[in-house]
Formats: C-alpha cells, structure tokens, sequence
C-alpha cells in the first residue's frame, strides 16, 4: 500500500495536471465561436497541402522563430512536409547549436544538423522573458493540439488582434486587443500584416494566407503521424470490411444445408 505521503503527491500531481489541462483549453475568450475553416487535412481522407506547409514553414523561419521555440521537432522532420535532404541540410546548417564536451572537456557550438531539433531563440526562459517584457513566448510544437479548436483557434488568434479595444474597455501596458484571446489581451503584438513575407513560390502573402499557411505547418507539427495514421485507418478498415464478407460467406456456406 502506497503511504498518505504518497498518495498527497499523487493527488497533487493530478490536481496540477487536471489545472494545466483546463488552462491549455480554455484559451478562448468566453462567449465567442471559433470561425470553422475548411482544412485539406480534415476528416479521414484528409491529408496536409504541401504547399502550405512549406509556406507555413518560411513563415515560422522569418517571423516567430525569433521568439518561438520548436523544441520536440528535429530538422529531419522537415522531410514530412516535402523538403529534400539536401534542402534541410542547407536549412539546418542555417542555426548553431551547442554540444560537447569536446577532448578539452569544453563545450562548443557548430552548425546544426538534420538529426538536431530546432535551435531555440533564447539560452533560457529567464532571457527569452527579458526579451518580451517579461512574457514567455510558448513553444509551438504541440500548440495546435494544446489549444480547443486546434487550427481554426490558431487562424482566428493570429487574424483576431484589433487596432483598438471597444468603447468601455482599457488594455493593460503593453498588451494588445484579441478577439479571440482569453480575457481579449495579449502580450503578443500582432505578428504579420499584408505583405510580411515575400513567398518563394509566389503566392499572395494576404494576412489571410499567412495565418493558413502556418497554422497548417503547426497543425503538422503538433501531429506529424496524422497522415500515416489515417491511412492505416483505412487500411484496416478495408480489412474489416473483407474479412466480415468472408465471414459471411463461410457462415452461409456451413449453415445452408440446415436452413
């Protein structure tokens, strides 16, 4: 039998996870509805746009890398949304990334590898808070998973920002009016604008497009498997479906002489 010490710790412990949960979900100011988008990677057929996904990726690069973590993706990854190895070796080699120790026993930094995860912004959570005021840019790896409505809440969080708040309301310093935000004030100013990216293939960079393009890219990164999954769904499925048909069939076949 546990101990009551121990069972206090795991009552606590469940307590804070049930609290951090909560908190993850309900990251939508009350009373309002997510608009409903039409996402290529819905349903059981859905697969992601590739397209977006590398669009969603430059965008990550030129504008949120620089507060935004990506800690639980390696570059390799970057094969999963249709970059060649030699386009993430070129990507990789971009950032630095510590290792060692070296035969010195020191530590050292070299450019980064396909095998290594995204290089994050800052050193620490003490100095990417120094940077932003004191908020703490969260990681993004699991965002569209972490937060109730998944893409459709990403889009509507990075369209939502308004120039000013309503009449009778008074943002906090240094915070910014959200429609969809918790509470309607962020810390995080506006992102993107018309025009913030140039795309490489070409396509308009409308503030519309870009919130797309890198809510598909991080609706990957939080479910990279999603495609492979969905098609072993199907697979067995199909499956099923024959082997019920056989089944039948064999029953039909022992039982007709009795029937």
């Amino acid at each position: 039998m546990m101990n009551p010490m121990k069972n206090a710790l795991l009552a606590l412990g469940l307590t804070l996870s049930m609290a951090l949960t909560l908190s993850a979900g309900s990251a939508l100011a009350e009373g309002v509805k997510l608009p409903e988008r039409d996402w290529s990677f819905n349903g059981m057929f859905g697969t992601f746009d590739r397209g977006s996904q590398q669009r969603g990726f430059q965008v990550y690069k030129e504008v949120c890398a620089s507060c935004h973590s990506l800690r639980l993706l390696a570059y390799r990854n970057l094969a999963g949304i249709g970059m060649s190895a030699d386009q993430i070796k070129a990507v990789a080699a971009e950032f630095e990334v510590t290792d060692g120790p070296n035969a010195e026993g020191a530590m050292y930094t070299r450019p980064a590898r396909p095998s290594d995860r995204f290089a994050a912004p800052f050193a620490n959570d003490n100095a990417a808070r120094t940077a932003n005021n004191g908020a703490l840019p969260p990681d993004l790896s699991l965002m569209a998973k972490a937060r109730k409505g998944g893409a459709d809440y990403l889009h509507a969080l990075l369209t939502g920002y308004k120039e000013a708040p309503p009449e009778g309301v008074t943002l906090s310093e240094g915070m910014q009016y959200n429609t969809y935000f918790a509470g309607n004030q962020i810390a995080m100013a506006a992102p993107f604008a018309d025009s913030a990216v140039e795309y490489a293939d070409g396509t308009k960079a409308t503030k519309d497009q870009i919130a797309t393009d890198i809510s598909t890219f991080l609706a990957w990164a939080a479910e990279p498997e999603l495609e492979e999954r969905k098609r072993l769904g199907i697979k067995v499925l199909l499956f099923l479906i024959v082997l019920t048909a056989m089944l039948y069939a064999v029953k039909r076949q022992v039982w007709k002489d009795l029937h």
